[in-house]
């Protein structure tokens, strides 16, 4: 059964239509429902540009409602997907301002980073907005919040969130995998997963500069040797020298 968006006993007129092939220019007739069409003329295959991707983007069954998702509407899922983690992760803290604000400032960071190293942004941004979901959890079953807490309970909150969002299982196991070891440094980190350690450095040096007023200088070899990529290192420079 499809939805009532794809279901043709809902549709109104215009539901069959015509749009111009980016490549050549002709005229290629879409049904509302068909995710792609193959232009005529020169052969190109291009996406339906009135097909509502909204739920599509998201939803875990969208293959069995509008058929094989074609890579551009799995970017943009994966793409959608860190928005809906960023309102998950809202929920979880509730009033917790804090936390909320320094998740968004490694978001943020992390994008900067990623774009500049050519990271996956769909993990990177995951990750950075659910790297300390589990940490009220964490901290009433132990006393302190270790490496090794962090790998034993970091990941159960980021997997469950990421499911029920029906995000894909590689992008759940890398999010995962990066949260888990993110206090502990192996030198063997996948790229994501440096880029979401500087994001989250640079955010915390942020704040605490904050926290002093702006007093304290940051020395500058700790900006040379504590980053584990090239850009987070230029731009924390960007940020922080005196």
């Amino acid at each position: 059964m499809k939805c009532p968006g794809q279901d043709s006993r809902y549709w109104k007129p215009g539901a069959i239509f015509e749009a111009t092939c980016p490549k050549c220019g002709n005229e290629v007739e879409f049904f509302k429902d068909d995710t792609t069409r193959i232009c005529k003329k020169c052969g190109h295959r291009f996406l339906n540009p009135e097909l509502d991707f909204g739920c599509a983007s998201y939803c875990k069954y969208a293959e069995q409602c509008i058929g094989n998702l074609p890579p551009e509407l799995i970017a943009q899922k994966e793409d959608l997907l860190k928005d809906r983690v960023a309102i998950e992760m809202k929920r979880c803290f509730k009033q917790d301002f804090r936390r909320i604000g320094h998740a968004t400032r490694v978001a943020r960071y992390a994008e900067q980073i990623g774009k500049a190293e050519q990271g996956n942004l769909a993990v990177i941004l995951t990750a950075a907005y659910l790297l300390d979901i589990d940490i009220d959890r964490t901290q009433r079953n132990h006393s302190q919040v270790s490496a090794a807490t962090q790998m034993e309970g970091g990941p159960v909150g980021a997997r469950d969130i990421l499911t029920k969002l029906g995000a894909g299982k590689a992008l759940i196991e890398e999010v995962c995998e990066i949260i888990a070891h993110h206090h502990h440094r192996t030198g063997e980190e996948s790229l994501n997963s440096r880029i979401l350690s500087d994001a989250d450095l640079i955010a915390t040096i942020e704040e605490k500069k904050k926290q002093n007023k702006g007093n304290g200088e940051i020395r500058a070899d700790m900006l040379e040797n504590s980053f584990l990529t090239e850009s987070g290192r230029t731009l924390s420079k960007k940020l922080f020298s005196q």
